[in-house]
């Protein structure tokens, strides 16, 4: 997939795209709708397009209410690329674009930047200065300037629509197999291993210490995880999120358990997959009462996971 950063206007001669527009935070089922939807649109020889914006408008709007991302860029490329979009277009949401007519977005950077031919939305859509354009302005500048506009309706899960703010909320709650739900992919979060403190490896257990990319993190506690280490190999866990209670820890942590794997993982990437949640965090007498938990941890999800589900995203 090519990924381009709108940082001017200049016409980039995609063959006939066919724009999906959105913040794509998480890429769930309600984003993969916007791009089938475009895969039914384009033109014969055209090509998918996915716009994006970046940071969040809300960053700079309503910094005090910004919500934290669910994905990356990277990875939101990553998941894009999954669903079948061949072109992502990274618009900078600067004050200079917040401060643009419906009109002059449209002109500038549907047209002019873009050229496209099919513009594809959700239902709920804003656009333009102050969120002045809705769907009926999106349809109107549409016959004016050369492209047709199609309106996808939300998703819906449990009779409400989907959202990014749905998997937030579940995330927040630690029901990791909702936001999968939700997003159609279980979540996940990417990192590096750091050096922590050893105490894993001395009670037998040795953990990854991942400093995570993420800005949002399921609630403390103990999950099931698929990880992916460096090499690409998918390797069964157990993560521990939280500060660590039984040792005085103060500051939060991801700590995974790679089941059955004793390599040398310092300085390299690793990706977290949530499967399910195992327990709550907690505080134990010792070290002895810590050790037989995480045994107990270790089986549970050995269980959860002795059907596997697929290798991950």
């Amino acid at each position: 997939m090519e990924l381009i950063r709108l940082d001017g206007m200049a016409a980039r001669g995609w063959p006939s795209p066919a724009v999906a527009i959105g913040n794509f935070d998480g890429v769930h089922r309600g984003h993969a709708a916007l791009v089938r939807a475009a895969a039914r649109a384009r033109a014969a020889g055209g090509c998918v397009v996915a716009l994006t914006f970046d940071p969040h408008p809300a960053r700079l709007v309503v910094p005090e209410r910004a919500p934290a991302t669910l994905t990356t860029l990277a990875q939101k490329k990553e998941l894009l690329e999954a669903l079948g979009v061949e072109k992502l277009a990274v618009l900078p949401f600067t004050h200079e674009l917040s401060a643009m007519s419906a009109q002059e977005f449209a002109r500038q950077a549907l047209v002019g930047a873009l050229e496209a031919r099919t513009v594809i939305v959700g239902e709920n859509f804003r656009f333009g200065r102050d969120r002045e354009g809705g769907v009926r302005r999106l349809k109107t500048l549409g016959a004016d300037l050369g492209f047709g506009v199609e309106v996808v309706e939300p998703v819906l899960h449990e009779d409400r629509p989907i959202s990014s703010s749905r998997v937030r909320e579940a995330l927040g709650r630690g029901a990791v197999e909702q936001a999968e739900a939700l997003l159609g992919h279980p979540f996940f979060v990417d990192g590096v291993v750091v050096e922590g403190e050893r105490r894993g490896r001395t009670l037998g257990f040795p953990t990854a210490n991942l400093q995570t990319e993420n800005e949002t993190l399921p609630s403390s506690g103990v999950y099931a995880v698929r990880c992916r280490v460096s090499t690409g190999q998918w390797v069964l866990g157990v993560a521990n999120l939280g500060h660590r209670p039984t040792f005085g820890g103060t500051g939060p942590s991801v700590e995974a358990h790679l089941i059955g794997f004793d390599a040398d993982l310092y300085g390299s990437r690793l990706r977290l997959q949530f499967e399910a949640r195992v327990r709550d965090e907690q505080k134990f007498s010792g070290p002895e009462a810590l050790v037989e938990q995480i045994r107990k941890d270790v089986e549970h999800a050995r269980g959860l996971m002795a059907d596997p589900r697929g290798k991950g995203v």
